[in-house]
C-alpha cells in the first residue's frame, strides 16, 4: 500500500474510491444533440484509464426545457440520456473509476432565444450579465414543476447505473434563491434563511423520494458570494451546517465567489498568473467546522498541491480538473513513479474560455484531449525507424519532435536561437504569462529523455537539412511579425513584438493598433503602461482582443485600468506621417469614410505574423511529394503517401506558423496529426 496520500482510498457511503483525485463536474461542451455519444464518452473514459477515482461528468446538465443550453450542455430531461450515460459510466467502470453527474436548473444564466425559446427564470427579474436575459420572476407551478424535473433527471441517472448525483447551487436557479442579492420573492420561499432553503430542501426530498436513501447525493454550493448583499460566509456556514442535518445530502463541493460576470467566474475559478489554489484553506475551515465531506476545485493544477489538500486534512478529494483536461494520466504517472513526466497545466484556460464563446473544450498544449477519437494521449511505435529532420524549435517543431521520437525514429532538431520555444519564449518573458513556458520545458524533457539531437544557433540552409539525409524534414520556422498593412509610413511603425523582446523601447504616448486581437497587443500595452507610458489600444473590430477571451482577458483589465490606457474599437490605422519629432496618426473606420488623427510618439502593430518559409520553398523542388499534404490521409490518421516527384529523397512538411499565422494551439495540433503517423 502507498503512503501517498493520494492514493489512499476513500469510503463515501457505500462506495470505496480508488485514490483521492477526482475531475470534478465540467461541461467540456461534446454533446451531439445534447447527449453524451462517443467522443464525449471517449474523453471521460480516457481520464478513467489514466487513474482517476471520480469523474464527474457534465457540469450543469440541464433538468428542465426552461433552462436551455448556454454551452452545449447534457439534456438531462431526455429519457434518451440513459442509455448514452450507462454505456458511458460501464466503460470508466471497467477502469475501477466512479462516475457521477451534475444536474442544475440553469436559472438565469442562460438565454431566453436558445432552445425553445421559453423564458429563463429565477427568484427575481435581476439580469445576468453574461448571458444578458432579463428572467421572468418564478412563479409556484414553475418551482413545482422543476422540482419534478430534479426528481425525473435523477431517476434517470440512477436507471443508467451512476454512483451518484452533485447537484449545482452557484450561480444557478437553486442559490439564487439562497442569495437575498437575487431572491425578491415573498414567503414561503423569500424572507429569512428558512424561506430561501426551501426551495432547495424540497428539490433534495423529492429526488430522495424518488432515487432512495442509498444513492450518493452531493452538492456543488457557494459558501460565500463575496458581493454586496450576498450570500456571506457566516451564512454559507450556516447553509452547510443545514446541509448536514438534513441527512440529505452525502458530500459538499465547497465554491467561493460569483460568477455572473468574467471578472467574478475569473477569482472562482483563477486562471494564468493568478494565485493557486485560492479557496482552498476556506474549503478546509468548512470541513474542519462541519465535519462533512467535503470536495474542492479550484486552480489545483500540480500533484504537489493535490497532495498537500489532502496531507494537511483541507479536503476529503480534490479536484484536478483543469490538469486532467491537459494530462489524463496524472495518477498512473504518479503510481509509476513518473510524476516528473506529467504534462503540466499551464493556466492559458484555452478550456474554459473557448466553452464560453460557444465551442467545445481544448487544451492548449494537449490537441488530443476532446479529439481521443482520433487523436491519441500515447503515441504508438512505428513499424519502421526513419530519420526526421526538424527545423525550428518552436511549439510546433518541439512536438513534431516529441511525437517522432516517441514513434521511435532517429530526430535532429534545427535551431537558430540560444534556447528552445520561439513565439513562446518571447510571451513567456511577461511575468503574468511566465507559466507559459513550462509548455517547451516539459517537450525538451521528453525529446532529452528519448535522445532527439539539438543543433542550437543552427541557422540551417537547405544543404544542412540534405546533408543530414532525412527520410522526413519538417520544416516548423513560425513566422515574423507583419506591419507592412498601411497607406504610407509602413518603415515608421514597430511590432507588438518588437516591444515584448526590448528592441523597441516604450514611448510615452503610444498607440497600438491590434487586428490579430491576441496576447501581444495587451502585453505591449501593459509593459508599456508599467513604464509610465499612455496607450490607446484601437481596433477595427466592434470588439478587442476577441482571440484572449473572457477569463483569461480579465487579469489583463485589472492591470490596464490602474494604469493611463484606454480602448478603441470601429476604428482602424490608415496611415503613419513624420510630424517634427512626433508621429501623426491617420485612422478611419470600416463604416464610413470619416477619418480622424492622432498625434503620438510611437505607434505600435499588432497584426499577426507571415510565415518564414523561403528553407521550405528552397528544399520542395528535392522533396518526393514537393511539400503536397494529403488533406483526406491527415484527417484520417493515415500515412501520407503522395508523391510528385520520383527523384525525391525525402518528404517535405511544414507545420505551424510557418504556413500561417495561428495560435499555439494549432501549431501542436498540426505537428501532433502529422508526425504520430509518419
Amino acid at each position: 500500500m502507498s503512503s501517498d496520500p493520494l492514493l489512499q482510498p476513500y469510503r463515501l457511503k457505500h462506495l470505496t474510491l480508488k485514490n483521492r483525485v477526482l475531475i470534478s463536474s465540467h461541461e467540456p461542451a461534446y454533446a451531439e444533440d445534447g447527449l453524451p455519444k462517443d467522443a464525449y464518452r471517449a474523453y471521460h473514459v480516457e481520464r478513467a484509464r489514466g487513474g482517476v477515482a471520480l469523474t464527474m461528468t457534465a457540469g450543469s446538465a440541464v433538468v428542465s426545457r426552461d433552462s436551455p443550453p448556454a454551452f452545449n450542455n447534457i439534456l438531462a430531461y431526455k429519457d434518451e440520456v440513459v442509455g448514452w450515460m450507462k454505456k458511458l459510466t460501464d466503460e470508466c467502470h471497467e477502469h475501477d473509476c466512479a462516475v457521477m453527474i451534475q444536474l442544475t436548473h440553469l436559472g438565469w444564466r442562460t438565454r431566453w432565444d436558445k432552445g425553445d425559446w421559453l423564458p429563463s427564470v429565477a427568484p427575481g427579474h435581476e439580469r445576468e450579465p453574461a448571458h444578458r436575459a432579463f428572467p421572468k420572476k418564478v412563479e409556484e407551478w414553475d418551482i413545482a414543476r422543476i422540482v419534478a424535473d430534479y426528481a425525473d433527471a435523477a431517476e434517470r441517472m440512477q436507471a443508467a447505473g451512476l454512483d451518484g448525483i452533485e447537484l449545482e447551487s452557484y450561480g444557478h436557479f437553486m442559490d439564487a434563491f439562497w442569495s437575498p442579492r437575487l431572491n425578491d420573492l415573498d414567503a414561503p420561499y423569500g424572507g429569512d434563511l428558512d424561506n430561501r432553503m426551501r426551495f432547495a430542501f424540497e428539490v433534495l426530498q423529492a429526488i430522495r423520494d424518488r432515487v432512495g436513501p442509498d444513492f450518493i447525493v452531493g452538492m456543488r454550493y457557494v459558501a460565500d458570494e463575496q458581493v454586496e448583499n450576498g450570500i456571506t460566509r457566516d451564512e454559507g456556514l450556516e447553509i452547510t451546517r443545514r446541509l448536514k442535518a438534513s441527512g440529505l445530502v452525502d458530500f459538499l463541493n465547497v465554491i467561493r465567489g460569483h460568477i455572473e460576470t468574467d471578472a467574478a467566474l475569473t477569482d472562482v475559478i483563477p486562471v494564468q498568473g493568478m494565485r493557486s489554489a485560492p479557496h482552498l484553506d476556506f474549503a478546509g475551515e468548512i470541513r474542519a467546522q462541519t465535519q462533512v465531506p467535503v470536495f474542492h476545485a479550484a486552480r489545483i493544477p500540480d500533484v504537489a498541491t493535490a497532495r498537500h489538500a489532502i496531507e494537511s486534512g483541507k479536503l476529503d478529494m480534490v479536484g484536478m480538473t483543469r490538469a486532467h483536461i491537459t494530462e489524463p494520466h496524472i495518477i498512473r504517472k504518479v503510481m509509476a513513479g513518473e510524476e516528473d513526466r506529467i504534462r503540466p497545466c499551464v493556466g492559458a484556460n484555452y478550456c474554459l474560455d473557448r466553452i464560453y464563446q460557444g465551442g467545445a473544450a481544448l487544451c492548449i498544449h494537449n490537441p488530443a484531449t476532446g479529439r481521443e477519437l482520433s487523436q491519441p494521449h500515447v503515441i504508438p511505435a512505428a513499424e519502421r525507424k526513419r530519420r526526421v529532420v526538424i527545423v525550428g524549435a518552436g511549439p510546433a517543431g518541439m512536438e513534431a519532435a516529441r511525437v517522432a521520437a516517441e514513434r521511435g525514429h532517429e530526430v535532429i532538431v534545427h535551431e537558430a536561437a540560444n534556447d528552445p520555444g520561439g513565439q513562446i519564449r518571447l510571451t513567456a518573458q511577461s511575468p503574468r504569462r511566465r507559466e507559459m513556458i513550462s509548455i517547451i520545458d516539459w517537450r525538451m524533457a521528453e525529446c532529452e529523455r528519448m535522445g532527439v539531437r539539438f543543433h542550437f544557433n543552427s541557422f540551417a540552409e537547405a544543404g544542412t537539412v540534405t546533408g543530414a539525409a532525412p527520410d522526413v524534414a519538417v520544416i516548423a520556422t513560425g513566422g515574423l511579425p507583419h506591419t507592412e498593412m498601411l497607406r504610407a509610413g509602413n518603415d515608421l511603425v514597430v511590432s507588438a513584438w518588437d516591444i515584448l523582446s526590448g528592441d523597441a523601447q516604450p514611448g510615452q504616448n503610444v498607440l497600438i493598433h491590434d487586428e490579430a486581437g491576441d496576447n501581444a497587443a495587451l502585453q505591449a500595452a501593459q509593459l508599456i503602461a508599467e513604464a509610465g507610458g499612455k496607450v490607446e489600444i484601437m481596433t477595427p473590430d466592434r470588439s478587442f482582443s476577441p482571440e484572449v477571451m473572457g477569463m483569461s482577458l480579465t487579469p489583463y483589465m485589472r492591470a490596464l485600468q490602474k494604469l493611463d490606457t484606454t480602448f478603441t474599437v470601429t476604428w482602424r490605422l490608415l496611415a503613419a506621417h513624420r510630424d517634427g519629432n512626433r508621429l501623426r496618426a491617420e485612422i478611419g473606420s470600416d463604416y464610413d469614410s470619416v477619418t480622424r488623427e492622432r498625434h503620438v510618439d510611437q505607434i505600435v502593430v499588432n497584426y499577426g505574423t507571415r510565415p518564414l518559409d523561403d528553407l521550405y520553398f528552397d528544399l520542395r523542388p528535392q522533396s518526393s511529394n514537393l511539400g503536397e499534404v494529403d488533406y483526406d490521409a491527415l484527417l484520417e490518421g493515415t500515412p501520407q503517401t503522395i508523391t510528385r516527384n520520383p527523384d525525391g529523397a525525402f518528404q517535405l512538411f511544414r507545420i505551424g506558423d510557418a504556413v500561417s499565422s495561428r495560435n499555439t494551439h494549432a501549431a501542436i495540433y498540426d505537428a501532433l496529426r502529422l508526425l504520430k503517423s509518419v
